[in-house]
């Protein structure tokens, strides 16, 4: 039997796949922001597009979510991911990390690594490589069978990512390679770097790929001089940009876009246009930056996109088609039908449960002398606590000044006797406490608005109070810390719990049921919360992400698989203000929008 020759990079004027010239068309949709029921559609949708290679991240915190404990099941199948998109002909490159970025929670590390005090996340910190052997010696097993030696799809795997933004050990990235090549890793191996990046992020032996957006001078020579003798492949041609709370919807123009994509397949380079499908940061997966300032990103990871958040087709994507055609040697299949979508009748609220009456369906409290951070409660068989809000109660016997000294990650509510008080952030560190002459209840209600997912800031990203809140300059003592993850634990004692009608006063912070009664079979919608503020959805037990009434979104994506004919249960946690209707709309509202070209970070290149 004839060796397969899988993709080789050994000219400089193009790839090779089974010995014979192959260009690398490429599109990144990742599988854990699609509902696993829409995975055919969009991959359909992609190929339909003239793309050739689906590229996807693989995210470290959402397969481990505790330490031993691997989840490879329902929306991160991975294997069944994979093995759809050979069956309708794309090629994958793989991108497992360890660290993904991907504008998720720490860069798709799982936060319990930060329980170690002396954890150096992205080095060879021997607690941070024994996390890493641990995982993979679950995580490459299984997707070894599906490279192309093997018969499968994976023509080539990224080693870690962008690690010369990063670059903090000069041993790691060899340890990385290894730690592939001893496990079976046989394809294409492949770093991806910005272009200030490209000299320190690479290794000996592995292909170094470059990301950008627009073409400045000197960026793809800058990477041809560096290996002369290799192919261009642009990883991340960035085809729009992410969003964070209170600033503008990022857009990048779509003839701009295909302009640029034009001249880099005239160059004769290869591409993967990330995103292609950006879809939806579900649940507390997403992410934040902080370049001098923390700015947590929203839920939609909508990118701007060709295919937009719910899988609709944009300009960008029939701009985009008509170039790729004459890349094709085959005529394109026509692009699937797009999915109906509905704007049900407003939703009444018919019950509420106040935070405080949700408590007795929390873990038992951890009493502790001085605040701890989330990742170091001891719940979760002694993991800690990674998403969601936590409750932190003590006793104080008077009123002034509490100072939190910065040491509030990321919000909290400031509360006594359980009447809201103020709210601590990056920018309010102190709050007045009404005067008092007997012991009262002070509660702080911390929310982890995203860990950092790049840049230097990655070791810092423990959550909840990480520090003493001070009272009068005198720090407070003796807390109980409830652990309010909003996990399906959680949520379970809470939905089969004691609620009230909305006859009665309703309390915030609390949690809001109403009902949405389906006829017939359930399409995509959009929920709008206009007269609210700030909270999270969950619909029939999925986590929608959260909402923020200082936008930019106004909206969440409520996919139709996670609706079913009849009764469907909608829960809202709502801080500070709810409203006594949720409605509906058939398209999303992503707010004021500026050109992402004229984002700093984007210019850089």
């Amino acid at each position: 039997m004839a060796e397969r020759q899988g993709l080789r990079a050994e000219r400089a004027s193009h790839f090779t796949l089974q010995g014979a010239p192959f260009r690398i068309l490429g599109g990144s949709i990742h599988y854990f922001r699609v509902p696993r029921a829409y995975w055919r559609d969009r991959l359909l949708k992609m190929r339909a597009c003239g793309i050739n290679t689906l590229s996807t991240y693989v995210p470290w915190n959402l397969h481990e979510p505790e330490k031993g404990l691997f989840n490879f099941k329902d929306n991160l199948d991975l294997e069944a991911f994979i093995s759809l998109a050979w069956e309708l002909e794309l090629w994958v490159i793989l991108r497992p990390g360890p660290y993904i970025c991907a504008e998720v929670d720490l860069g798709g590390l799982p936060s319990w690594l930060l329980r170690d005090k002396d954890m150096t996340l992205r080095t060879t910190y021997p607690g941070f490589t024994s996390a890493v052997n641990s995982y993979f010696d679950k995580l490459i097993p299984r997707i070894a069978p599906l490279q192309f030696s093997n018969g499968g799809p994976i023509i080539a795997v990224q080693v870690e990512n962008e690690y010369g933004s990063y670059s903090k050990d000069v041993e790691y990235m060899k340890y990385m390679k290894q730690a592939f090549l001893s496990r079976g890793i046989t394809e294409l191996l492949l770093t991806s770097d910005n272009r200030e990046g490209l000299q320190c992020g690479g290794v000996d032996g592995v292909l170094r790929t470059i990301n950008l957006q627009k073409i400045s001078y000197g960026a793809l020579q800058s990477l041809a001089d560096i290996q002369p003798e290799r192919p261009l492949l642009v990883m991340e041609y960035w085809s729009g940009w992410f969003d964070v709370w209170g600033d503008s919807h990022h857009i990048f123009p779509a003839e701009d876009m295909v302009a640029v994509v034009t001249k880099l397949l005239e160059r004769g380079a290869s591409i993967n246009l990330y995103m292609f499908h950006g879809g939806t940061s579900f649940g507390f997966m997403t992410g934040a930056v902080d370049f001098g300032t923390y700015k947590p990103q929203i839920s939609s990871y909508d990118y701007d996109a060709p295919l937009s958040e719910c899988g609709d087709y944009t300009s960008k994507y029939h701009l985009l088609r008509n170039l790729l055609k004459s890349y094709n040697s085959d005529p394109l299949p026509e692009p699937p039908t797009l999915q109906s979508r509905q704007a049900y009748e407003a939703v009444l609220i018919s019950q509420h449960m106040s935070l405080w009456d949700s408590l007795t369906y929390a873990e038992k409290p951890v009493k502790t002398e001085a605040p701890i951070s989330m990742e170091n409660l001891s719940v979760h068989n002694g993991n800690g606590q990674s998403y969601g809000y936590t409750l932190y109660e003590t006793t104080i016997q008077s009123g002034g000044s509490l100072n939190s000294r910065n040491n509030v990650r990321d919000r909290a509510l400031v509360f006594v006797d359980r009447t809201f008080i103020g709210v601590f952030d990056y920018r309010t560190q102190r709050v007045t406490l009404p005067a008092g002459k007997n012991a009262r209840t002070l509660s702080l209600l911390v929310e982890n608005c995203g860990r950092v997912n790049y840049g230097e800031a990655l070791n810092a990203q423990q959550k909840g109070l990480v520090g003493d809140i001070i009272l009068n300059n005198t720090p407070l003592k003796g807390f109980a810390v409830y652990c309010l993850d909003m996990m399906p634990s959680f949520l379970k004692g809470v939905h089969g719990g004691k609620w009230k009608s909305m006859t009665e006063s309703p309390a915030c912070p609390g949690f809001f049921k109403g009902i949405l009664l389906v006829d017939g079979e359930p399409r995509d919608t959009f929920i709008k919360l206009p007269e609210w503020m700030k909270g999270v959805v969950f619909v029939n037990g999925h986590s929608l992400g959260r909402y923020w009434y200082i936008g930019p979104q106004k909206h969440l994506y409520l996919p139709a698989p996670w609706l079913k004919k009849g009764i469907n249960q909608i829960i809202v946690f709502e801080e500070q203000k709810a409203a006594g209707r949720i409605n509906f709309a058939e398209n999303p509202e992503y707010g004021k929008v500026i050109d992402v070209s004229k984002h700093p970070f984007c210019t850089i290149i």
